[in-house]
């Protein structure tokens, strides 16, 4: 009776170690946008600031006096008030106007000088209320302004470097520099020769020269496709979560991209895959091992010898050496003598002059390993 397995493997193995460099994810040199004199630091280096805050103030005594005139000039409302008033007296005026009209007391001349003050009247609240809204932007535009005197950073970070300090005159000048260390950024440099082997959402593993960091676990984003003609390589762009600001940039490090292989469920190791005919073990004709390849590529017969055993004690019903079997019973000897004089049997083919040479296989027939009880 003949069995036969399929056996299969995956694996993640990993490219050879690259140079890298951890660094910010971003950097900037925070400046103002108008000329003045520093009139206040609110940060130091080292400092965390999140986005909006402030890092440095300018002097802005003139602009916080026209904010407060701004503002009492939108606040008044005298003037609209009187405008309301007004209308309302020359709509008052235009009814008692038309009512003498119909009974013939006052002339068509009085109705429309009436209806004349009415129409200025209104217009005279709209007018105040549009000056209401103009104060109100120029409010607003004070504001404004004044809200330029101070420095902001644009994001969460650490200040890195302060260039300025009270009572210096600004123009164009940074005062502070801030980076972004969550996340991390990683740049490699990769020969030319894997490329195309690396792409977005792939995982990196990026190890540091400090004791208290193992491996860390990284992504890769942006993969340059064009190659640097006078290094013959290319640049690849990772990303590494830094929680809590933990690992500090501007470390040196090697990364391995991690490339992964289609992986079945079977556990034993893959063997040849060509059709080579192996003799049968028992004297009877050859039996086809199915799938391989005619290579010339030499074989591993140590690698071969163990992937037949480790086949045979993967066979359904095999007692080859089994734990629970005694030592000396006659299924256990028949048994190994079956398994030994089949190895035997595929080296000496495979080993004479002009036979096939095997590479690799997924599958193969081990003939009567587990026809005895």
């Amino acid at each position: 009776m003949l069995a036969a397995t399929t056996l299969g493997w995956g694996v993640g193995c990993h490219a050879e170690s690259l140079g890298c460099l951890i660094e910010p994810d971003r950097v900037a040199d925070v400046g103002t946008q108008v000329v003045g004199v520093l009139e206040q630091m609110k940060v130091e280096r080292g400092d965390s600031v999140t986005a909006g805050q402030i890092v440095a103030r300018l002097t802005a005594q003139v602009e916080r006096a026209s904010v407060n005139v701004a503002q009492t000039r939108s606040a008044a409302d005298a003037e609209y008030k009187q405008a309301v008033a007004s209308n309302v007296l020359a709509q008052r005026k235009l009814d008692r106007t038309r009512d003498l009209v119909k009974k013939d007391f006052v002339s068509d001349q009085a109705l429309d000088q009436a209806d004349a003050e009415a129409r200025v009247a209104e217009q005279r609240v709209a007018q105040a209320r549009e000056a209401q809204r103009v104060a109100l932007r120029e409010y607003q535009l004070s504001a404004v302004q004044l809200g330029q005197r101070d420095v902001r950073s644009p994001f969460d970070g650490v200040v890195i470097e302060r260039y300025r300090t009270e009572g210096e005159r600004i123009e164009r000048e940074p005062l502070v520099r801030v980076a972004r260390v969550d996340p991390l950024r990683v740049e490699a440099i990769v020969p030319a020769a894997q490329f195309g082997s690396i792409v977005a959402g792939q995982g990196a593993l990026v190890k540091t020269d400090l004791p208290n960091f193992g491996s860390l676990n990284a992504k890769v984003v942006l993969v340059d496709r064009v190659i640097d003609p006078a290094s013959n390589s290319f640049r690849v762009r990772m990303v590494l979560p830094n929680p809590n600001n933990r690992i500090p940039a501007g470390l040196r490090c090697r990364v391995d991209f991690i490339v992964a292989q289609p992986a079945t469920k079977d556990t034993a190791p893959i063997l040849p895959t060509a059709p080579v005919s192996v003799p049968n073990p028992v004297g009877q004709k050859s039996v086809p091992v199915p799938g391989a390849h005619q290579l010339n590529d030499p074989l591993d017969m140590s690698a071969l010898k163990k992937s037949v055993t480790d086949a045979g004690r993967a066979l359904p019903g095999s007692r080859v050496f089994a734990q629970n079997q005694p030592a000396g019973g006659r299924a256990a000897v028949k048994s190994y003598l079956l398994m030994r004089q089949s190895r035997l049997s595929i080296s000496t083919s495979l080993a004479a002059p002009g036979k096939t040479k095997v590479q690799s296989m997924s599958s193969f027939v081990v003939p009567r390993m587990i026809a005895m009880r």
